[in-house]
């Protein structure tokens, strides 16, 4: 039987790599981001013909109900929703205006909750969600509070929802990748994993032990994986891909 998902964040990166994934193994795609130029590339490149795509931003609850409209009017069912969306906006956390600060958790977190709450109805018992987090989740660095804390808020809701959807057999998992090659590595222009800091620190150093970033369809596996045949004893985890970044000192 053909699966059903919504990938959000698919218009580049990771979220894009997932769709790529899935539509490669024959799943019908409902692709969400903000951008639509970018989500018609994204379809256009997929194989298969039932796909969908709905934009808009992830903070308002109004889109999360147009894809639940969009899906339910053309697909009936969902199977999986993966929640690739993510968005890095520093800044300090005293004196940085409380609303652009929360801006990260507004479209993550709520983002993630509004997604959430519009994928759980259209699923039959069995169906599967993953969140893509970070491990900023876990540990912190300069000017990411408000990044740090959506990531962490997101993989405790992943526990929580796990045994709340129990009775009904759907699997909730997080996904918290470190370094990986996508446009969120480019900041100010400058792309940080070709900078020297990364090579003296990660490819050159002792911190990260596969001394390379993950590319984006290296994480997009961990996804398929989770949604498929062989995880149906996975619930509630926050699943580590970060070529060994977070075990070392």
């Amino acid at each position: 039987m053909q699966g059903r998902v919504v990938v959000s964040g698919a218009s580049s990166g990771i979220g894009r790599a997932v769709a790529r994934r899935y539509a490669a193994e024959g799943w019908a795609i409902c692709a969400t981001a903000r951008r639509e130029e970018r989500l018609r590339e994204t379809l256009a490149e997929l194989p298969g013909t039932d796909h969908l795509y709905v934009a808009g931003d992830y903070a308002e609850p109004e889109t999360a109900s147009r894809i639940g409209a969009v899906v339910a009017e053309r697909w009936g069912r969902l199977n999986a929703l993966v929640n690739c969306a993510g968005v890095f906006l520093g800044g300090d956390p005293i004196a940085t205006p409380l609303a652009e600060w929360r801006r990260p958790l507004a479209i993550m977190l709520d983002g993630a909750i509004h997604l959430t709450r519009m994928a759980v109805p259209l699923m039959a018992d069995g169906g599967r969600i993953v969140h893509v987090t970070s491990i900023h989740g876990s540990h912190a660095e300069d000017g990411s509070s408000a990044y740090a804390m959506a990531k962490a808020a997101i993989d405790q809701y992943c526990r929580a929802l796990a045994v709340d959807l129990a009775p009904r057999g759907i699997l909730v998992n997080a996904i918290a990748p470190g370094f990986v090659a996508t446009p969120m590595s480019v900041i100010d222009g400058v792309n940080e994993l070709e900078s020297d800091w990364f090579r003296a620190n990660y490819v050159e150093g002792h911190h990260l032990p596969l001394r390379r970033a993950a590319q984006p369809e290296e994480v997009a596996g961990v996804a398929w994986f989770l949604t498929g045949p062989d995880s149906t004893y996975i619930t509630g985890q926050v699943i580590v891909v970060d070529g060994g970044l977070t075990i070392t000192f």
